[in-house]
C-alpha cells in the first residue's frame, strides 16, 4: 500500500487533550510508582508535560529531542542518568509514541550513561500497539496498521495546514 497523497488530518479537540491528561494523572495515581519528575519531550512532549505537572504537583524538566541537534540533549540526559542513579524516579512525556525511535533513543541513552531502567517511566496520549518502544501510561492506543490519521494536537494547530502535511509526509511509513 502507498501513502496517500494528501494524508488524513486529524484535529484533537482541547477538552480531549485535557481529558487525556487526567486519563494519564489517574492511571500515574493508581500506581505505586511514583515520578520526582516528569520530563517533557520536546516538542510534542512539552505541553502535555507542563499539564501533568500541574495536575500531579510533580516538579517539571525538559529535554528537547526533536531538534535533531546532534549532541545538544547530551548533557541533560547525562544529569537524568545521574539522578537515576540517586533513585530519583523520572517519567517521560510525550504526545504519541509512534515509530518508537524517540522513546528508544532517550532510554538507550540514559541507560548508557549509567541510568537505572526502573527508574524511568513513559507516558504518552496516544500510543501505537505496534511500536518498537513500550509505555507505562496512555490515554488511548491506536493500530497503525488499521489507523493511518495525522493527529494534530492544540499546540499544533496554529500551524498552516501545508506544514502539518510536510510533516506528515516526512515519515510515510506512518501514514502507508
Amino acid at each position: 500500500m502507498t501513502a496517500p497523497e494528501t494524508p488524513v488530518l486529524t484535529y484533537i479537540a482541547y477538552e480531549r487533550f485535557v481529558a487525556d491528561v487526567q486519563a494519564i494523572a489517574a492511571r500515574l495515581e493508581a500506581d505505586d510508582w511514583r515520578p520526582d519528575f516528569i520530563v517533557g519531550i520536546g516538542r510534542g512532549g512539552l505541553v502535555p508535560g507542563a499539564y501533568l505537572s500541574h495536575r500531579t504537583g510533580i516538579s517539571m524538566l525538559s529535554v528537547d529531542y526533536s531538534s535533531k541537534v546532534a549532541g545538544f540533549s547530551d548533557e541533560l540526559l547525562a544529569k537524568l542518568a545521574t539522578m537515576s542513579r540517586a533513585d530519583r524516579r523520572i517519567l517521560f512525556v510525550d504526545d504519541i509514541n509512534d515509530s518508537g525511535a524517540t522513546l528508544m533513543y532517550l532510554r538507550d541513552a540514559i541507560v548508557g550513561h549509567g541510568g537505572v531502567p526502573a527508574n524511568q517511566r513513559i507516558a504518552v496520549l496516544i500510543n501505537n500497539s505496534r511500536s518498537r518502544a513500550t509505555v507505562d501510561y496512555c490515554s488511548r492506543t491506536i493500530d497503525r496498521e488499521v489507523d493511518k490519521d495525522w493527529y494534530v494536537f492544540p499546540w499544533e494547530s496554529v500551524a498552516p495546514s501545508g506544514t502539518l502535511i510536510e510533516e506528515a509526509l516526512e515519515v510515510p511509513e506512518r501514514l502507508a
